[in-house]
């Protein structure tokens, strides 16, 4: 009987393709053991805010689920100072082993990098896990100011430079560049106060020191209904379902659009196992019924998703703020 020969070459193919496959085999079942008893110990979610903002409370809703269905404690840390680079560094710089998170609003992973001359964290390398939430910044002016629509503050703006105060949770915030957007489009000049977090900027807006604020009907929203704040406008492509009767920004300003958004990120280098097991979790919630009202009584869209969408999402956010920025002249240095 003839012997078979392999030529060498042949050989060598199968052997790589051989240990090709048990590498991908041993990688894949490393995968699996690596997420199965995630968590172990302690998680800590990191928001580079005060308490009281819609990145906090979407971070303790969420630390409160993932405790429920790992058996296993979040802690939720407030990292405030910056706009936002104080938390997101410390997460940046943190082991990447799942057990330090970052829950936050859009500035320091969009904008921050064109608004300041040097950061000490890549928001670009962080390792994206999923959107939350989307939602977009209403235009709120205090009672005393005497206009009762978009039209007629413009006209107010015009009429008065850099006499009217709009109030921002911080440079580089939403608020801030929401702002900036309406007062590029709208060819006003208005003064931008920045404060620490939303609680002061809103206990001014309240109070009278600042006219003008673009934020959150998370937070403003029980004082639009009590009369204390006059809602003129939406920043968003359609009416709000539960405010039928105000406008949206882009009806006086074509193209306009503002949105706000909170979503969570881990350090460079984390397990994309570990990033999909969170959004899982986070996309589980998001079906809740008690969840999606509390979000639905707070103006709140839920969003979700992959990592992958939450990459594309920042990308294309980056971009377009990028843009704003650059044509304000606003910076934070």
């Amino acid at each position: 009987m003839p012997t078979l020969r392999w030529p060498f070459r042949q050989l060598a193919q199968i052997w790589l393709v051989l240990i090709g496959f048990l590498i991908v085999h041993q990688a894949s079942a490393q995968t699996t053991a690596d997420t199965s008893n995630y968590p172990s110990q302690p998680v800590k979610l990191v928001v580079p805010y005060p308490p009281g903002g819609g990145a906090d409370f979407l971070a303790r809703l969420m630390a409160e689920k993932a405790q429920t269905k790992w058996g296993q404690t979040v802690i939720v840390e407030n990292r405030s100072g910056a706009g936002g680079n104080v938390g997101t560094e410390s997460v940046f710089r943190a082991n990447p082993d799942g057990y330090t998170l970052l829950f936050t609003a859009q500035p320091p992973l969009v904008a921050n990098k064109s608004l300041y001359a040097k950061l000490n964290f890549d928001p670009d390398i962080m390792t994206p896990v999923s959107l939350m939430t989307t939602g977009y910044s209403v235009l709120l002016v205090h009672p005393k100011l005497p206009v009762n629509n978009v039209a007629e503050l413009i006209a107010y703006a015009k009429a008065n430079p850099n006499k009217l105060n709009y109030a921002s949770q911080g440079i580089g915030n939403a608020a801030h560049l929401s702002a900036e957007l309406f007062c590029s489009m709208a060819g006003i000049k208005m003064t931008h106060i920045p404060y620490k977090g939303t609680g002061p900027a809103l206990a001014d807006a309240l109070s009278g020191q600042v006219e003008v604020y673009f934020g959150e009907l998370a937070t403003s929203g029980v004082h639009v209904r009590a009369g204390k704040l006059k809602l003129l406008a939406v920043g968003g492509e359609k009416r709000l379902p539960d405010y039928p009767q105000v406008p949206t920004l882009s009806e006086t300003l074509p193209k306009y659009l503002a949105t706000v958004w909170q979503g969570m990120v881990g350090p460079p280098g984390m397990s994309m196992a570990i990033s999909r097991k969170w959004a899982g979790l986070v996309n589980e919630v998001l079906k809740n019924p008690d969840v999606l009202k509390k979000l639905q009584d707070m103006s709140m869209i839920p969003a979700g998703g992959s990592p992958e969408d939450m990459a594309q999402f920042m990308r294309e956010d980056r971009e377009r703020w990028s843009a704003v920025i650059k044509a304000s002249g606003a910076r934070a240095d």
